[in-house]
């Protein structure tokens, strides 16, 4: 199984210092096939490509935490999610719910699972970055409707910022994509990756951003 879409949100708390003497920061991203860099090499995959965004913005002492796993559902995310968000973490991206739609299982109960993932890395005082979800548009207008904008809700319900659409840079563009037409090629991760880095970066990294 994979995942469609990811858009990014963010919850800030403890943002890291740019400095080579700052203390290190580690950002997990949790989610699916996207996350895990499916037909591609760790090295190759989104969260490696995050980590030399970052460095190439001179911010270099953030590890990015490649917690993804095909297939995962938000239930799976879940289930797993103290687990892969170990105690060491500072921040978190929660990458889930597009195998929720393909399944076609109720976005009332993937808001329910991505709302307790939220709940919990609050209560920890993480950095949370949501990952929202598109449904595929052959699951028909109501469902698509009630799907796309529980990521939006939720975001403004739990009070976190929202990146709009990770996939944004290759969902039009089938040459940065594998054969399934779904997931991006090396080149297509490295494309979705400058933009969210660079948001994150902004976010998290600058004066506007939130203070230590």
């Amino acid at each position: 199984m994979f995942h469609l879409v990811v858009i990014g949100l963010l919850a800030l708390t403890t943002p890291a210092m740019a400095a080579d003497d700052a203390p290190g920061y580690r950002l997990v991203v949790i989610g699916d096939s996207l996350s895990a860099g499916f037909g591609l090499t760790d090295a190759q995959a989104l969260p490696a490509a995050l980590g030399r965004e970052f460095a190439a913005r001179g911010i270099a002492n953030i590890t990015v935490i490649n917690a993804g796993v095909s297939g995962d559902t938000t239930a799976a995310g879940l289930n797993r999610f103290d687990f892969s968000v170990g105690p060491d973490a500072d921040g978190v991206i929660i990458a889930l719910g597009a195998n929720d739609a393909l399944q076609g299982q109720p976005p009332a109960r993937a808001r329910a699972n991505l709302a307790a993932m939220i709940d919990r890395a609050q209560a920890r005082g993480l950095d949370i970055v949501l990952a929202g979800m598109l449904a595929p548009i052959n699951l028909g207008e109501t469902y698509r409707q009630e799907f796309d904008t529980l990521y939006p809700e939720l975001a403004e319900e739990k009070s976190v910022p929202l990146y709009p659409f990770l996939l944004e840079p290759v969902a039009l563009h089938p040459e940065y994509l594998q054969r399934d037409g779904l997931h991006p090629t090396a080149e297509g991760v490295e494309l979705m990756a400058s933009p969210l880095a660079e948001f994150l970066v902004q976010t998290l990294f600058t004066p506007a951003g939130p203070t230590p």
